[in-house]
């Protein structure tokens, strides 16, 4: 029962994230990019803010749920599967903790009216980051459902 739990809430958390990702990269980050430059620059702004509360949580979560995962067994054939799959989400994490959460601080600091130039710079850097963590995360979730459905070929 507990191994069920433990699969279900990881699973859980590890796609909302994949999705929430995915989401921000196909239609919330375009639909933005359409904006006037100032416009665009005020709503990357809120919307840095208001994922700014959540995200550090939410990411941790998968992480840590991942972990949790991890410690159902060793000897089982879903181990090396929820081990890829803690690996991506790590790597995800440590990828924005380095590289997207610095470009979220700067962008936070712009002024709508005068830094265009430098906001396309950093948006540029982030979108080729966040790219990299939609793969991450995306890749992750794959890893973890084939390892639930490896553990539940085995019952």
């Amino acid at each position: 029962m507990r191994s069920g739990i433990v699969r279900f809430v990881n699973l859980i958390l590890a796609a909302l994230l994949a999705g929430n990702e995915f989401g921000t990269w196909v239609a919330v980050h375009p639909a933005l990019g359409e904006l006037s430059m100032p416009e665009r620059i005020r709503a990357e702004q809120e919307v840095t803010r208001r994922y700014a509360k959540i995200m550090p949580f939410w990411m941790s979560s998968v992480v840590v749920s991942c972990l949790a995962a991890l410690t159902l067994g060793r000897r089982s054939g879903a181990f090396l599967f929820t081990l890829a799959g803690t690996v991506c989400f790590a790597a995800m994490l440590i990828s924005t903790l380095l590289g997207n959460v610095p470009i979220n601080d700067r962008v936070l600091e712009l002024s709508p009216k005068n830094d265009s130039e430098e906001f396309l710079r950093l948006r540029e850097r982030w979108d080729r980051l966040h790219a990299f963590r939609v793969l991450m995360n995306v890749a992750g979730l794959g890893f973890v459902c084939l390892g639930v459905l490896r553990e539940r070929g085995r019952r």
